[in-house]
């Protein structure tokens, strides 16, 4: 997860929290934030009353409520027949007894640790969005439509659980998607985990049930675009579209949560047969694309966006990272899904990508002097870009993005590209004491990307100017104070929240490459997580992992059974599970089919 992929938890306050950590080296100001996700309309007020009994909320039949902005000609779906892609999995050779014993074992261990993780939401937490994995109580996070549930499907049915998968589906046909005690909805957390989980479930068993539950989230999603320009509303008022209340666009709106619609709203077109879904979507490929070489960066796009206007060049901030990254994520896998029928996303990729390679990737300098890069953030000033080195845990999909774009659209330096990513994200598991990568941090940049030798007088004086010791009388003595892996200059949130971007990588590299040094780096990962993670009830997200003992945060995010234990079961698993021949993972790992030649 990709949000944002996966974006991860993306309430906007966690986003733009985030988004102020990140632009920290610089004063980035963008136009204005978008809506707050609403409080729970039955949270009470504090006063001397007492709290009147909430009211039930109302529920809408949305494929039933009318359009108020009714499209006039919708864009066709593509219907022709697909064109080949290049193969992109590694050929495996049989495997020695030895490997396969280890491989085996470690796979188990995921799937106990899923297992326990599971049984524990089902007795604890069950029909809510998430389970607190240290005090065993529960969260509705989003909608309140058991999103850890419909999240963690797929994953049920590809480690095996048959017969926890089936005994689910009666409940999954109880949630009511006409009905939220929130305020707002979060249309891109929704489709990701919910349109996305149930479709993708639905491929997987056939079960005709998930499908009807996906097209209830399809229509209800549909109403955010009812708008004058038919841009989507991505902090939507449920409740005042559900009373035919008009709709306009906001006017600041995070990029990865407008431009990561695309691979779930298609295929929801491709099984039903309806094109609405593919024609809205496209609505927002149509202006990203037009827009790309207008931006401040041409080639890329700004991490907030006008959806009013619409104006998707105005802002000066640019990144891969945090709020951007599943937009760009999407296109490769989008023209995949698609069969290779619509160029357009093609297009947008080789230039996105040409961009963000000239801009925002930088080599880190490190004590093994390793060859390596890190997507950091780019702000634009009177058209010169700044790069500020950071490295965010979101960012180590970029890895998994780049290696798989580049076999795609067959750019073997997009695959060379990835390794170098992805070898970062795994150096910073290990530098870190509790072997886990920290949420967001800032490392020292080479001058260059090409020769790169370590120099420890130019780090800790890095580090010194970052931290401001310069009232101190000796401050590169308190440098060890600030407890930095050498090659990090300032660690700005030492959380771990249980995120799989980096194991996302990692698995596509090995399924990519081949190589077992993938799998030895997904093992240590896993152990230092189920070490530092592991709880009566599950696995909860940690608040430092710089500390000798992590402290654990009561929050265990649908994600980690729906991405994170997915990707460390597969990376473990034979290769002809979820081929990268014959899926393509939304940005919360749930897999779609590639549509294939008739033979």
């Amino acid at each position: 997860m990709a949000l944002l992929k996966r974006y991860g938890v993306y309430t906007a306050l966690a986003a733009f929290f985030l988004y102020t950590l990140y632009s920290l080296s610089f004063p980035y100001q963008p136009e204005g934030p978008p809506a707050q996700q609403g409080k729970d309309s039955h949270d009470s007020k504090k006063g001397s009353n007492p709290p009147k009994a909430p009211l039930p909320p109302k529920s809408y039949n949305w494929a039933k409520l009318p359009i108020k902005y009714p499209v006039e000609s919708m864009v066709a779906l593509p219907t022709d027949e697909p064109t080949p892609l290049p193969k992109i999995q590694h050929t495996f050779k049989e495997e020695e007894a030895t490997a396969k014993n280890i491989r085996q074992t470690r796979r188990e261990e995921v799937k106990k640790a899923f297992e326990t993780c599971w049984r524990n939401y089902r007795q604890k937490a069950w029909m809510r969005d998430e389970l607190k994995p240290i005090t065993g109580g529960s969260v509705d996070t989003f909608g309140g439509w058991a999103a850890t549930l419909i999240d963690a499907l797929d994953t049920l049915w590809i480690m095996g659980f048959k017969e926890e998968f089936t005994s689910a589906m009666k409940d999954v046909e109880k949630i009511n998607f006409g009905s939220t005690p929130r305020e707002q909805v979060n249309v891109f957390e929704t489709n990701i985990r919910h349109l996305g989980g149930l479709l993708a479930a639905y491929e997987l068993s056939s079960e005709d049930r998930l499908l009807k539950k996906a097209k209830e989230v399809g229509e209800m999603l549909y109403h955010a675009f009812d708008t004058p320009n038919h841009m989507p509303i991505s902090r939507w008022d449920f409740h005042k579209a559900g009373a035919g209340e008009n709709q306009t666009a906001d006017e600041s709106v995070l990029l990865a949560e407008i431009g990561s619609l695309s691979m779930e709203f298609t295929r929801l077109s491709q099984h039903t047969g309806d094109p609405k879904w593919y024609d809205a979507i496209t609505r927002v490929t149509h202006v990203l694309e037009k827009q790309q070489g207008s931006t401040k960066l041409p080639g890329m796009w700004p991490i907030v966006v006008n959806a009013r206007k619409p104006d998707f060049t105005h802002d000066n901030g640019f990144s891969l990272g945090a709020m951007a990254d599943s937009t760009y994520e999407y296109l490769s896998k989008t023209y995949a899904l698609l069969g290779g029928l619509d160029p357009v996303y093609k297009k947008m990729y080789e230039k996105s990508m040409e961009t963000a390679i000239k801009h925002t990737l930088y080599r880190p300098m490190t004590p093994s002097n390793a060859n390596m890069l890190m997507a950091g953030f780019v702000r634009v000033e009177d058209s010169t870009p700044t790069l500020a080195p950071k490295m965010e845990h979101l960012a180590c999909f970029a890895g998994g993005m780049f290696a798989l774009g580049g076999k795609i659209f067959d750019i073997p330096e997009h695959v060379a590209i990835g390794r170098k990513l992805a070898d970062t994200c795994v150096w910073a598991y290990k530098a870190s004491p509790a072997g886990i990568m920290p949420e967001v941090s800032h490392l020292f940049k080479c001058p260059n990307t090409t020769a790169c030798e370590w120099d420890e007088k130019a780090w800790k004086e890095a580090v010194a100017s970052k931290a401001d010791l310069s009232t101190e009388k000796d401050p590169l003595q308190n440098i060890a104070n600030l407890r930095l892996p050498e090659g990090f200059t300032a660690i700005d949130d030492r959380r771990y929240i249980l995120r799989p971007e980096a194991i996302e990588s990692v698995f596509i590299l090995y399924r990519i490459t081949g190589e077992q040094q993938w799998q030895a780096a997904a093992w240590d990962m896993f152990t230092a997580i189920q070490q530092n993670t592991q709880t009566e009830f599950g696995n909860a997200a940690l608040l430092d992992v710089s500390a000798d003992s992590p402290p654990k945060e009561d929050s265990m995010e649908s994600f980690w059974m729906a991405e994170t234990l997915k990707y460390f079961y597969l990376i473990f698993s034979e290769p002809d599970v979820i081929s990268l021949d014959d899926y393509v993972f939304n940005t919360e790992a749930h897999p779609f089919k590639i549509p294939k030649p008739k033979a």
